[in-house]
């Protein structure tokens, strides 16, 4: 599987895919369980970038 950690990290494959978020965006996103991600232990975040991809595309589906 393709996962990244952190906050950061997401944001920079965001950016990698073309397309942009911010982290406020993001928090919000997590914040509201809109976007998908585990947390193993409080301060860690992991984001699987399958899950992502397919959040992006159905993002994408709705515009």
């Amino acid at each position: 599987m393709r996962k990244v950690q952190g906050v950061k990290r997401l944001i920079a494959y965001f950016d990698s895919v073309n397309y942009p978020m911010t982290e406020e965006n993001l928090i919000i996103l997590m914040t509201q369980r809109e976007i998908p991600h585990t947390s193993p232990l409080s301060n860690i975040l992991i984001f699987d970038l399958n899950h992502i991809d397919w959040w992006i595309k159905e993002q994408n589906n709705v515009k």
